[in-house]
């Protein structure tokens, strides 16, 4: 009796923590100018998307490059299956940056399952500061949002777009071009909160050599004082870096505010 609440347990917090996570993401990031693309939101894993995003949650998105700002309409958006798609005519040669962000939502766990999925993604801040206040065991209230972004190549040409801050709450910047860069070469990126750099923070990258690929093991890194960041590129194919921002909430119904922040790329 006790192994298949166990089990129970264990499945209802995987379906927790793995359908909270958003990705914007592309078969391929290579496209052509002047070409009808699609990019789609997976909401749930990098490999697994659980369910749609509705519009009423969809705000502020764009999508910058040279001599180009999109900013998809609701009409812009439609639905297959549990994925959301976003269609877009690209423009001239050059890197693009993409993003999307969530209005928040809130979310209850047990104590139990809070620390669990607070061990989950490395925030042990809030672990050590809730074992202090001697908490660890009450429910827990949260309100998150997303805030996702993509970068890709059209053409040959590299330009810096990819560089723009779309000024989400929280946002990764990369510091170099992923599109000049080749297997064995460096990348790294700068974590923005509210436009300010965000040390000491933890974050998890991870890849797939092909869409297909499924399970790859994340990485867990830290940001340094100046909020950067940086990490071998050892294989070809898509990549993405996350982190979750958490702190306490000042509003009288929720114990936690959480921003997510996501970053999906492709080196050839």
């Amino acid at each position: 009796m006790r192994r298949t609440s166990t089990t129970l347990l264990l499945l209802t917090l995987f379906f927790l923590l793995s359908s909270h996570e958003l990705f914007l993401k592309s078969d391929s990031y290579f496209f052509e100018k002047n070409s009808l693309k699609e990019l789609y939101l997976f909401n749930g894993t990098f490999d697994k998307s659980e369910n749609v995003i509705t519009r009423d949650r969809i705000i502020d998105p764009k999508i910058l490059g040279p001599d180009y700002d999109f900013k998809p309409s609701p009409d812009d958006f439609y639905d297959k299956g549990k994925i959301t798609f976003l269609k877009f005519k690209t423009g001239n040669a050059g890197t693009y940056v993409a993003g999307v962000s969530t209005k928040p939502r809130a979310i209850e766990l047990s104590g139990e399952d809070f620390t669990a999925y607070l061990e989950h993604e490395g925030l042990t801040e809030v672990i050590s500061d809730r074992k202090t206040k001697g908490i660890s065991k009450q429910v827990a209230n949260e309100k998150y949002s997303k805030h996702v972004k993509a970068i890709f190549q059209v053409d040959e040409k590299r330009t810096d777009n990819f560089a723009t801050q779309l000024n989400y709450p929280i946002e990764f910047i990369p510091l170099k071009n992923p599109y000049s860069l080749s297997v064995g070469d460096e990348m790294s990126f700068k974590l923005l909160y509210l436009g300010a750099p965000l040390g000491n923070q933890t974050l998890h990258v991870s890849s797939r050599k092909n869409p297909e690929e499924k399970g790859k093991e994340e990485t867990s890194l830290r940001t340094n004082k100046k909020g950067e960041v940086s990490f071998t590129i050892s294989n070809g194919g898509h990549w993405y870096i996350a982190t979750i921002h958490m702190l306490e909430s000042n509003e009288e119904n929720y114990d936690y505010e959480s921003n997510w922040a996501t970053l999906t790329f492709e080196v050839k």
